[in-house]
């Protein structure tokens, strides 16, 4: 690709390298039978959806901003789940939301009556604490003792609520589908009866299905033991976000000024870690560095951000580029 005619800064994505990731998560919904939607809170290059809408069945949202768009740009009603709802924005999300998640018990008793007088959304459902998961940074493991997300089994009887007709819970970050295979174990074996009553199951996010080296035919053969052990689901669904848009695209920057002091050379850039690369602060992860024609390691250097952290993301150019 020729970079230089792109504004700096600008996160590129290249249509042919989605067209593969979409193909390869195609297959696995034909084949296993399920349906993959988009989390919007980790692939939201809107500018791509409408490719997005021919292969995936719509998107995941956890606001209200975030449903619009998927209601707007993917032409579908998304399947919502936040952690609390706002009051001041909930009737706005039963008239666009195909789905709502309710991440407690105290939050359905809240908005049961409402959401069951409705109209627009006829499929309501809790995230549940699946207990387990392989997760080795705390800061991202949802499934933890004293996680806030989700509703553990102790805190249920032996029914579920009235009017909840779906179980969610999310157990992934970037795992393959042995993982996923460990967390169904445990899952069917704490939810096993409410598994039974519901009509849909959300697995959730973290299936990397696109990364190099990972199983497809194993979690296509997970998939399809889930829906012979639980005839009683008409829909399974996989919500990823990074697998969507994994190894599509580049963030361009440009070096501005080099500064060499105390012995140390920083290369200033016109980006920053917190606005533009906010899990490199969260996560253990270090950007990939691609330098043109100079890929010979020439160049060593350490990077330095003059964005500040208040700056918006808006004024960021995103390109599409077709190839």
């Amino acid at each position: 690709m020729e970079f230089k005619a792109i504004p700096s800064p600008c996160f590129v994505l290249e249509e042919q390298l989605l067209v593969r990731n979409l193909e390869l998560m195609e297959f696995v919904q034909k084949e296993a039978g399920i349906s993959i939607i988009v989390a919007l809170k980790g692939f939201a290059f809107y500018d791509s959806f409408p490719l997005v809408a021919k292969y995936l069945k719509g998107g995941t949202a956890s606001s209200l901003n975030e449903a619009k768009l998927v209601y707007k740009k993917l032409k579908s009603k998304p399947h919502t789940y936040c952690a609390t709802y706002v009051p001041s924005e909930f009737k706005q999300l039963l008239k666009c939301s195909s789905h709502l998640t309710f991440n407690s018990l105290s939050q359905w008793n809240t908005w049961s009556k409402q959401a069951l007088k409705s109209k627009k959304c006829k499929h309501f459902g809790l995230r549940v604490n699946p207990g387990y998961s392989e997760i080795e940074t705390a800061l991202y493991d949802p499934a933890s003792e004293q996680s806030r997300l989700g509703i553990p089994r102790n805190k249920f009887g032996d029914q579920l609520p009235e009017g909840i007709n779906g179980l969610h819970f999310h157990a992934l970050c970037e795992n393959n589908s042995f993982t996923l295979e460990k967390v169904l174990d445990s899952f069917s074996a704490l939810y096993d009866p409410f598994i039974k009553q519901v009509e849909w199951v959300n697995m959730g996010g973290g299936h990397l299905m696109t990364k190099e080296g990972y199983d497809i035919l194993h979690l296509i053969q997970v998939l399809k033991a889930f829906k012979e052990k639980y005839p009683n689901l008409k829909e399974i669904i996989l919500e990823p976000g990074s697998a969507v848009g994994w190894q599509t695209g580049v963030l361009k920057s440009t070096v501005l000024d080099i500064v060499d002091n105390g012995g140390k050379t920083t290369a200033m850039l016109d980006v920053s870690f917190t606005c533009h690369m906010p899990d490199c602060l969260e996560m253990p992860y270090k950007p990939k560095v691609r330098v043109g024609e100079q890929e010979n390691g020439k160049y060593k250097y350490t990077f330095g951000w003059i964005r500040a952290v208040w700056q918006e993301i808006l004024w960021m150019d995103f390109l599409l580029v077709k190839n």
